[in-house]
């Protein structure tokens, strides 16, 4: 019978550790879920997660992107595609302050009141909900933690001062652009990050600021939800935003939620304005001690719909708020978009009866991305409601003739990262499989087109704001940078210097022909499916079909966690230390992979009993030894287990040996074999294939054969069957005569020392 849910709430300000401790208190669970506010956010936790366990066992879930292997144990969301239905023993959902937002706020709020895990609930946010949490969910146990490093203000300076490691934050895309564009001129480049931006350009960015490629990053508000960078100072650009409807000041817990970012773990962190903006005196206050005034009211809407009538969903959606502390959203997207399908003569009168009127509202949450006109938005959810209706499916031929037109790869940034938000639309109906045909073909194509965009993207904004070096000292002043054509084009041609414009475009460099970064093959092998790589008998991983040697594995913390060493090729040589980043991590999250893979008997052998303490205990143990534990070391449990269920499963509970039956397999031990030299080194000898026994090499550890499944008896490691068939024979008077020099392949001295230690 499973314990009843424990409710925590961690709060406090940035740089607390929340999200960590959450990620490592999940890993402690059999099964887990973790809510994110942000895709970008997601993906790098789901990055973490799988370097940890392997990609095998985590699945990601975003609206646009999804990567469920066969049999996840770990899910790594966005909060708005927690698959709540799914029972996981442990579940948190981060940055819960969000449930005032305006838009979003709704979902929160539902996470809070809903969202449970069988055994154990992590609210992770601010100590600003600390009364609201206490109201929604008094059962809560709320603590907190100090922030690791100190934040403090610093004087306002000009961006020519900024210091070296800071994020500079705008709140506009022509903002940052900017920015960047000024850097390039006073410090030789900077990287950039967008909430517009794909994970996959967003990572090759920020691996170069991690990697020290380049010194500063100019970014929106997108690196205040979590994102974990190695900055030490913040410098607002702008102390207000556009938040979509209104231009207003940024209030202190959100300039104090992005200045956080300063100062990672135990470094201090700064932050301050840019001239001629300054932050005021009680606010600079407010967020050095990161205290805020407290959430009074969250954004709520009802999650019972109905779907009788469009008018019946109408009312569901505007129902009021059942407490005072709950204010209902006003300003949610898809119920915008819900007003403004109804005003259309072709989706009203379609939308008749419960299964289309449930349709519509699906397709109401379907995102805008592109973030154009809302009308334009509209039209094309009218389409696709339209094509559902009339052809149950999303037509090859519509998805095709809405994807055809992204597939250049040519223009500049802001086309890029147009295209970009457009295919992420198109990914997110692919990932509803009911609606498309061909659906695993078009979230495939999607996929691949985005990244494919995102390379060149990357490509771009290497190009425009890194590529050109710092100035040096005494150095005469930089041009000013060419308008592009598509800015040229936009000049009055009856202007007087429109010619001149124009000669100075024609003459300026052209773009170059390659529609690709320099790192798109790394980006490709960072996405590639786990098929792609091999691992040799000397632990070299292998590009396949290639048999190009991308890296080594090298001994790690145990037998089960070996590292990766990339090798130093002159094409691995020529990246940057950020793509050489991204790629080490997908080859450490494929050898966990591989390591699990090969323990998959192991972890089938434990049935309903996979969260009892005893299997626990016995699967360290296991694991560990690749498949193989002395019975002797686990005899503190093996009292509790249920023996008959195990050995139908394969795992043997013998005299002298706890072993996976299919894990003495030649193709198995071939690759505990590899594991094994890894960690002990590769001077360790191999047993010959399907050899009973093999002569024990003095100054090697006993571990070492105990993990290749031959443990150490009386001077000789002996295949782990043979030992519980000798302590088997030695059991029974008859048993004691038989051929056990036979048996293990060795001379008569050698036997009687392997007998005598098996049954002494």
């Amino acid at each position: 019978m499973r314990e009843p849910t424990v409710i925590n709430a961690l709060l406090g300000p940035t740089n607390t550790g929340k999200t960590h401790r959450a990620v490592e208190r999940m890993l402690e669970h059999a099964t887990g879920m973790i809510g994110l506010p942000l895709r970008l956010l997601a993906r790098e936790v789901y990055d973490r997660v799988s370097t940890r366990v392997g990609e095998g066992r985590v699945a990601l879930m975003t609206g646009e992107e999804k990567r469920i292997p066969p049999r996840p144990d770990y899910w790594v969301c966005t909060v708005e595609a927690m698959p709540l239905d799914l029972p996981v023993d442990f579940l948190a959902v981060d940055e819960v302050q969000l449930a005032a937002h305006p838009q979003r706020g709704h979902v929160f709020t539902d996470r809070l009141l809903h969202a449970r895990g069988e055994r154990e609930t992590w609210f992770l946010g601010s100590d600003t909900a600390t009364a609201v949490l206490g109201e929604l969910v008094p059962t809560a146990k709320v603590s907190s933690a100090p922030r690791f490093s100190k934040l403090s203000a610093a004087e306002t300076v000009p961006l020519a001062r900024v210091p070296r490691r800071s994020a500079v934050v705008a709140f506009s895309m022509e903002q940052v652009y900017e920015l960047a564009e000024r850097l390039r001129v006073l410090r030789g480049g900077t990287a950039v990050v967008l909430g517009a931006l794909s994970p996959r350009a967003r990572n090759a960015q920020v691996a170069m600021f991690q990697s020290g490629e380049v010194d500063y990053l100019v970014a929106t508000d997108a690196i205040g939800m979590g994102l974990n960078l190695d900055v030490r100072h913040v410098a607002f650009a702008s102390l207000r935003k556009f938040d979509g409807r209104v231009a207003r000041e940024l209030d202190p817990a959100e300039l104090g939620q992005i200045a956080g970012r300063a100062g990672r773990h135990l470094q201090d962190g700064t932050f301050s304005a840019l001239a001629p903006h300054v932050i005021p005196a009680d606010v600079r206050a407010q967020i050095e001690s990161q205290r805020f005034a407290p959430l009074r009211k969250v954004v709520w809407r009802s999650s019972a719909l109905d779907f009788s009538s469009v008018a019946a969903l109408t009312a569901a959606l505007k129902s009021p708020a059942p407490r005072r502390i709950l204010s209902r959203v006003n300003q949610a997207e898809d119920e915008a978009a819900l007003a403004a399908l109804l005003a259309r003569d072709d989706v009203r009168v379609r939308a008749v009866g419960e299964a289309r009127v449930a349709l519509l509202w699906e397709v109401c949450t379907v995102p805008d991305f592109r973030r154009l006109l809302f009308e334009d938005h509209v039209g094309q959810l009218a389409a696709v409601f339209v094509e559902l209706c009339d052809h149950g499916r999303l037509r090859s031929d519509f998805v095709r003739a809405g994807v055809a037109p992204l597939e250049d790869l040519t223009g500049d940034v802001d086309t890029l990262v147009a295209r970009i938000a457009s295919v992420r639309t198109w990914t997110y109906l692919a990932n509803r499989p009911s609606w498309l045909d061909a659906a695993a073909r078009w979230q495939e194509h999607t996929r691949d087109l985005e990244d494919q965009l995102s390379d060149a993207l990357h490509a771009r904004l290497v190009q425009r704001f890194v590529d050109e070096p710092a100035p040096k000292a005494g150095a005469a002043p930089r041009p000013r940078r060419m308008r592009t054509e598509a800015e040229t084009k936009t000049v009055d041609p009856r202007h007087p210097f429109a010619g001149l414009k124009g000669l100075r475009a024609a003459l300026a460099p052209k773009e170059p022909p390659t529609t690709a970064s320099p790192t798109a093959w790394m980006e490709s092998l960072v996405d590639a499916p786990h098929a792609r790589f091999t691992l040799n008998g000397k632990g070299q991983v292998l590009l396949s079909p290639e048999g190009e040697v991308l890296a080594r594995l090298v001994a790690g913390s145990s037998v089960t966690l070996p590292d990766v060493h990339l090798e130093t090729s002159p094409a691995l040589a020529a990246l940057g230390g950020g793509a050489r980043a991204r790629l080490l991590r997908r080859l450490v999250a494929w050898s966990r992979d591989e390591v699990h893979a090969l323990l998959e008997p192991v972890e089938a052998a434990a049935g309903e009993a996979v969260d009892a303490a005893w299997w626990r205990g016995l699967n360290h143990q296991l694991a560990q030894g690749l498949g193989c534990a002395l019975t002797a070391e686990v005899d503190g449990v093996l009292a509790e287990v249920d023996r008959e269920a195990l050995a139908a499963r394969g795992l043997v509970l013998g005299a002298r040996v706890v072993f996976a039956r299919a894990l003495l397999a030649p193709e198995a031990v071939a690759r505990r074999v590899t594991l094994v030299r890894v960690r002990y080194g590769a001077g360790v000898a191999a047993p010959a294939e399907g050899a009973a026994s093999m002569a024990a090499t003095g100054g090697v550890s006993p571990r070492a054969y105990l993990a290749m499944g031959y443990p150490v008896m009386g001077g000789r490691a002996v295949r782990a069957d043979v030992v519980e068939r000798i302590a088997a024979a030695c059991a029974t008077e008859d048993g004691r005569r038989s051929p056990f020099a036979q048996w293990l392949g060795c001379g008569a001295r050698e036997t009687a020392a392997v007998v005598a230690a098996i049954a002494p």
